[in-house]
């Protein structure tokens, strides 16, 4: 058993495939089954289940995966830090992102972040908020941007920026022009809203909570599993959501979707840094922090 052996199970995890993981670290399948049972050799059990479509961890599997992850984790760790020692910044950092921070805030920072700091590879996992979480605290992600607070104990949060969100509707719709309507006048409306570990969903439920109504009170017509998705729904006429501005601002700017505020009900949330209570951050993932904070 090596570390090299151990990415590869890791990728055919994440992958549920062979060949998907054999394209990800650049070898042949067979190459790939040779080193799967390479390691069943070694722990004397069967790691992978090979279904007609796609393959899945037995039991040992995710309990090997979930060692692996770590291992991998301090690898990266501790070439980061070998490296800070000497004076430069290189070595590679997992994070991850919930879908606004993920998609629509990170991308551009850790491109910036990796122009300036060009021996450095930065691996970012995208996900709804629980996801990106439980990647933390397996070792998956060493940290992590997500759109609501966290109840694990183990997880430590920081307040990075605040965003604000609003009711979205088509453009066409009877309420566009309105600018701001009553909370009253949304039970009647198809609604869309987000999966039950996103953060938006939180953040939406918990607003309205404070204000005295229920999501469940609306007339749900769909959960999406992601923002993008959503947009999507209110652009077709779908429904109606409630959404951070961040993500639809460019069907905003065209007059696609309308924002409009909802009288008596606080909008605002947080997105905030996580990362595990337990673990020492790498150096490079400090520095990362620090380039983050200037540049939100």
């Amino acid at each position: 058993m090596d570390l090299w052996q151990l990415n590869i199970f890791c990728k055919v995890v994440e992958t549920r495939s062979f060949s998907l993981a054999g394209k990800s670290v650049r070898l042949s399948q067979p190459t790939v089954s040779s080193h799967i049972k390479a390691l069943e050799d070694h722990f004397g059990c069967r790691l992978i289940d090979r279904l007609a479509k796609e393959v899945l961890p037995t039991p040992a599997g995710k309990l090997l995966c979930e060692y692996a992850r770590k291992l991998l984790l301090l690898r990266d760790e501790t070439e980061a830090a070998m490296a800070a020692f000497q004076g430069s910044i290189r070595g590679r950092l997992r994070i991850g992102g919930s879908n606004i921070p993920g998609v629509y805030i990170l991308p551009e920072i850790v491109g910036n972040f990796i122009r300036a700091n060009p021996e450095v590879r930065i691996a970012l996992n995208i996900g709804d908020t629980d996801s990106i979480i439980a990647d933390i605290l397996s070792g998956k992600s060493e940290m992590g941007i997500v759109g609501a607070r966290s109840t694990e104990k183990k997880i430590e949060q920081e307040k990075l920026l605040s965003d604000r969100m609003f009711l979205m509707v088509p453009a066409d719709h009877p309420w566009a022009e309105h600018g701001e309507i009553d909370a009253e006048m949304l039970a009647g409306e198809p609604f869309i809203i987000r999966e039950p570990g996103s953060g938006t969903l939180k953040s939406v439920r918990s607003s309205l909570g404070k204000a005295g109504y229920a999501i469940e009170n609306l007339h749900i017509i769909a959960e999406i599993g992601s923002t993008g998705a959503v947009i999507q729904g209110i652009r077709n006429r779908l429904g109606i959501s409630i959404l951070s501005a961040i993500a639809v601002a460019e069907e905003i700017r065209n007059h696609i979707i309308r924002p409009l505020k909802i009288r008596g009900i606080n909008l605002e949330r947080n997105f905030y840094l996580s990362k595990c209570r337990n673990r020492t951050l790498s150096p490079l993932s400090e520095h990362f922090i620090r380039f983050l904070k200037k540049n939100l």
